[in-house]
């Protein structure tokens, strides 16, 4: 017994020596990891403790301690709230409507770019691809409204040309969402091409070469060497996308939306921003992010469950 715990306790001071020998190998390189770290503990860990004014009728005067504990009340106030279970389910539509239609995008335009030869014109249009990612919302609003203006609109001079009255789509409750869809895939379709881009590098040609000597084509050579390859790429990038679930867009939706589309268009963060924050209802604000993160969370670890079981890493 006594020569197991002097073991255990030479193993621990082991241990020890290492880490501390490691410290001061890399010094340099964990000082250039200070600043991270510390962005992360005060930006994101902190204000962890804000979740409590979920729990309390929160007066900015007395303070988040000094306020009155309420338990679940502010979370029963949320789920009975009038329109709370339609906004949900409008967050939920929006998001998985961004996934099924703009998450394949990137995977194709990167697949069809990979194809190109001539590496002037393929940089080119990585480059005009990849532009609308630096552009704000507030900047492609505009260009949205400029576009489909029922006055003097380039959609407004479509209908014109087929001797048809000019529609503000902007309005239409029908068209909205797939107006927010289109836009989103606009924006980001360089980012998320890029990123697969950089995978692609990856993949050894010699199997190109192995599967055209097997009389492959380019579609059975992109079914079965190159999805394959990027795939644990895919799986990790869906992943994350499901984490963002919830999000659904609160920048874009917020500067694009209007009264005429409210009920197909009012998301969770809409919500706390307007009837929260802007009406000083914090603690119901608090409440609906609360639920908002609990079922992002359950998201992202579902996620991951279902990718552990095809046999792919996901986050890990």
């Amino acid at each position: 017994m006594e020569t197991t715990q002097v073991t255990e306790r030479k193993k621990t001071i082991w241990k020890n020596k290492t880490v501390l020998h490691d410290l001061r190998n890399d010094k340099y390189l964990y000082l250039m990891l200070l600043p991270g770290l510390l962005y992360f503990l005060i930006f994101k860990y902190a204000p962890l403790y804000g979740i409590v004014i979920a729990f309390k009728d929160y007066d900015i005067f007395q303070g988040i301690w000094q306020s009155d504990w309420v338990g679940w009340k502010n979370f029963q106030d949320v789920f009975q709230y009038s329109d709370f279970w339609n906004i949900f389910r409008n967050t939920i539509l929006i998001s998985v409507y961004k996934i099924i239609f703009g998450f394949p995008a990137p995977i194709i335009v990167a697949l069809l770019l990979n194809e190109l030869g001539n590496r002037f014109f393929k940089r080119a249009i990585q480059t005009i691809l990849y532009l609308p990612h630096f552009i704000s919302w507030v900047v492609i609003s505009g260009f949205i409204l400029a576009i489909l203006s029922p006055n003097n609109g380039v959609v407004a001079l479509v209908y014109e040309w087929f001797g048809q009255e000019p529609r503000n789509l902007l309005i239409d409750q029908d068209l909205f969402r797939s107006i927010l869809v289109a836009s989103d895939i606009w924006k980001d379709l360089g980012w998320g091409t890029i990123i697969y881009l950089a995978a692609l590098t990856q993949v050894d040609p010699s199997l190109y070469e192995a599967a055209i000597m097997d009389g492959a084509g380019k579609w059975k050579q992109t079914w079965h060497i190159t999805l394959p390859s990027i795939r644990n790429v895919i799986v990790l990038l869906l992943i994350l996308r499901i984490g963002f679930l919830m999000g659904a867009g609160f920048e874009q939706i917020l500067v694009m939306q209007n009264s005429a589309v409210a009920e197909v268009s009012e998301v969770l963060d809409t919500f706390v921003f307007k009837y929260g924050l802007q009406q000083g209802n914090y603690s119901f604000a608090t409440a609906v992010g609360v639920f908002n993160s609990v079922i992002a969370l359950i998201l992202v670890l579902a996620a991951q469950w279902v990718s552990k079981l095809f046999g792919e890493e996901g986050l890990s």
